[in-house]
């Protein structure tokens, strides 16, 4: 069986810099059409939840889309949706019983690779009604995708940065996405050549991804992750490394500043300290962590 991870391992770089960039939502402006076209209709249709469609619709936007918790991989923000909605007055109301899914909750705690791939393996050896409903749901949304969504370009200045920061740097693509999704994508828009290699969620997490690509390789301060969520950050500091943070809903403005500013400061090294610092600040104050019906 051929190991999905090879490409991180086998990395050999050519230049002292990595440069590691989320896809969805960061370099593609597709989280909105995604979630609230491709993977909120499904969760509504397979988890039984018309009844409570308006709630259930909030809630995974909300975990999604519109908090810390945005960009976060399909199988914990489904249960976390799920438990937004357990936790709501207004759905305690109707009196709708909700899934538990008790064995995803388990296999989400225990599973590295938290992908279809892996959530196929545990379908053909188990027979848990849970994991095979997530199942369902979780092939009906890539077929979804792969039906839905084309002709989305990368936001502006992508093309510029990755050009600019291909002469400087090796760039890998870092991603919870399902790997075939990303790579029609960044084919579709011809970015593909810039990326050494592209890792989605049958890789790994994130952090596992700079890890493998890394270690022993480069020095934590000539690597910089980019991305548009709190967990993007979360796999740069994991990893010792810089993060640099596109804003959600401002992202044309933060590929201009890292195009013209941002790495060139991270080249000459003069980009850790106050400078991050501020952006990340920025880019906190964006995402809450409590839901809008709660405050």
């Amino acid at each position: 069986m051929t190991d999905p991870t090879a490409a991180l391992k086998d990395h050999k770089p050519t230049k002292d810099i990595l440069i590691c960039i989320d896809s969805d939502g960061c370099v593609f402006d597709t989280m909105e059409v995604k979630h609230k076209e491709c993977f909120i209709p499904n969760i509504i249709k397979h988890w039984k939840l018309q009844a409570v469609s308006k709630y259930a619709r909030a809630a995974a936007e909300f975990v999604n889309l519109y908090s810390k918790w945005r960009g976060i991989n399909r199988f914990p923000a489904l249960v976390m949706t799920l438990d937004l909605l357990a936790d709501w007055d207004k759905v305690r109301e109707r009196n709708v019983a909700l899934p538990e899914a008790p064995n995803l909750r388990k296999w989400i705690e225990t599973e590295s690779k938290l992908g279809n791939p892996a959530l196929e393996a545990y379908c053909q050896e188990h027979g848990d009604a849970d994991m095979h409903r997530t199942l369902a749901w979780s092939q009906a949304v890539n077929d979804t995708v792969e039906d839905l969504v084309e002709g989305v370009p990368p936001f502006p200045y992508v093309r510029e940065s990755l050009e600019k920061a291909q002469a400087l740097a090796d760039i890998l693509v870092c991603s919870a996405t399902p790997y075939d999704a990303l790579v029609r994508e960044w084919q579709e828009h011809d970015i593909e050549k810039h990326a050494f290699t592209i890792a989605g969620q049958e890789q790994g997490k994130k952090s596992e991804h700079i890890a493998l690509a890394s270690q022993g390789r480069y020095d934590h301060t000539k690597i910089l992750m980019i991305g548009d969520a709190p967990g993007d950050m979360k796999a740069a500091r994991a990893n010792n490394a810089s993060f640099y943070p596109i804003n959600p809903g401002h992202e044309d403005e933060s590929w201009r500043r890292f195009h013209e500013e941002a790495l060139d400061k991270f080249v000459s090294g003069e980009y850790q300290g106050s400078y991050e610092d501020g952006l990340i600040q920025e880019f906190d104050a964006l995402l809450p962590d409590t839901p809008p019906w709660k405050q």
